[in-house]
């Protein structure tokens, strides 16, 4: 057996069975290691380091959930809640509710798709914009898996579609191998041939909000949600608008989110928003909010690395191409089902192109599939498996939000309404945009 599928399905079904994610991966890569054939000893030490290529990551996540509970401090979360709750109405009027939840699900959904391309700052608003709503959540008892597949949505499929922040990244990976693989393509042609895919998540995210999550869900009122009422002023809600204007255009000069938000930070603290004796407290508490997505994309790293040391990523490709023949609907369906599995283990649809695109870019050809089909086939089995990925920052970033007082579970409450949501309508898509391009 093909040691990558093995190590994906014992990572997801120890998932699912709600051990830790953290112990899930740790668990996957010795069976996903020794099943390849490295020996528990190597394994061990692949995975061990491939820990240190996550340590910038785990670093930037952690001082954004300090720059976030610094931003809360200020008062400019409440000052958002309250404004929000003026429009839900004091007589909470079925009519009201409606349209507070409806403009509420469209400001969030804006956010995300504006953090993967207008101003790219990936997930790094989640921390400082949902946890303070989680209580008009509560008030309009909104069901937080919509809330998760709005979020995901919003940090997968632009990406996969537009061509700027982080699309322009995800555009040139895919063009840059696709071409070095032997079919010269243009940039101009993949956004065209990942509109269906793209419809494909927006099906999806259709779905989840008029019919799957449409109904209310309560949720236990908790003091982590609650909170003490924090009192602000003019001056604390101009500084952190500075401060967050401050980390955004230090972020995208220097493209480090931990330059990005230690200037956030120091603004917030030198202007007196916050109290000096409280600043190390602070910081302390927004790092343990942020922790949970530090481990979890160490323990991915490292994971990632042990199956990539096993060989049988490209012997899994390699397989597929094997078992397809000349039977293009066959074909198409197999790259998209492999891509899932890649994806779904090394969590980044980023690093998946370049494990899949030397194969599937010949057997493309082969099969007589045309450019755009190729681009189609290539960058959606790239883009499965991030939403539904224990592993991937598109789930975490979401569930570090809506779990802060502890009532969202990564697995249940992210991961499964993403997958389901997301990659059955995105194979079924990314299938038909390879059938008539």
């Amino acid at each position: 057996m093909n040691a990558v599928v093995i190590a994906v399905l014992v990572m997801l079904i120890l998932s699912l069975f709600r051990v830790n994610v953290v112990l899930s991966l740790i668990f996957a890569s010795l069976v996903g290691g020794l099943v390849g054939g490295l020996g528990l000893e190597e394994t061990v030490e692949v995975f061990a380091n491939g820990l240190g290529g996550s340590a910038e990551v785990a670093l930037s996540y952690a001082l954004l959930g300090g720059f976030a509970v610094a931003i809360s401090a200020t008062g400019l979360p409440n000052a958002l809640v309250d404004w929000l709750l003026n429009l839900v109405g004091k007589s909470g009027e079925k009519k009201a509710r409606m349209y507070s939840k409806v403009l509420l699900i469209s400001i969030i959904l804006l956010m995300a798709i504006f953090s993967q391309n207008l101003i790219p700052i990936h997930i790094a608003f989640i921390p400082i914009m949902i946890p303070p709503l989680l209580y008009i959540f509560n008030e309009l008892n909104v069901d937080r898996r919509l809330i998760a597949s709005v979020l995901t949505f919003g940090l997968v499929t632009p990406y996969m579609l537009l061509p700027a922040g982080f699309g322009k990244i995800f555009h040139d990976i895919l063009q840059t191998n696709i071409t070095d693989s032997g079919l010269a393509i243009s940039a101009s042609d993949i956004p065209i041939a990942m509109l269906l895919p793209a419809f494909g998540m927006l099906v999806g995210l259709l779905f989840a909000i008029f019919i799957t999550y449409r109904k209310p869900r309560s949720y236990v009122e908790s003091q982590k949600v609650k909170a003490e009422k924090v009192e602000y002023s003019k001056k604390g809600i101009i500084f952190s608008c500075i401060a967050i204007v401050a980390a955004l255009a230090t972020q995208l000069m220097t493209e480090s989110m931990i330059m990005g938000a230690l200037t956030g930070i120091v603004v917030i603290y030198v202007s007196g928003s916050i109290k000096w004796n409280e600043a190390d407290q602070l910081l302390t508490e927004g790092m343990r909010m942020m922790a949970f997505i530090g481990f979890v994309m160490l323990s991915a790293f490292g994971f990632a690395d042990v199956l990539k040391a096993t060989g049988d990523v490209a012997g899994l490709v390699e397989a597929a191409a094997s078992a397809i023949g000349n039977n293009k609907p066959l074909g198409a369906i197999l790259m998209l089902i492999v891509g899932l599995l890649v994806t779904m283990g090394i969590g980044s649809s980023f690093s998946t192109i370049p494990v899949i695109a030397t194969i599937f870019v010949p057997l493309c050809i082969e099969l007589g599939f045309s450019p755009m089909a190729t681009i189609a086939i290539v960058g959606t089995a790239a883009a499965l498996g991030d939403a539904g990925s224990p592993a991937s920052d598109s789930t975490l970033g979401p569930t570090a939000g809506l779990n802060v007082d502890g009532q969202h579970n990564h697995i249940w409450d992210t991961c499964v309404p993403t997958f389901t949501h997301y990659n059955l309508s995105l194979i079924l898509f990314g299938w038909i945009a390879a059938m008539i391009f």
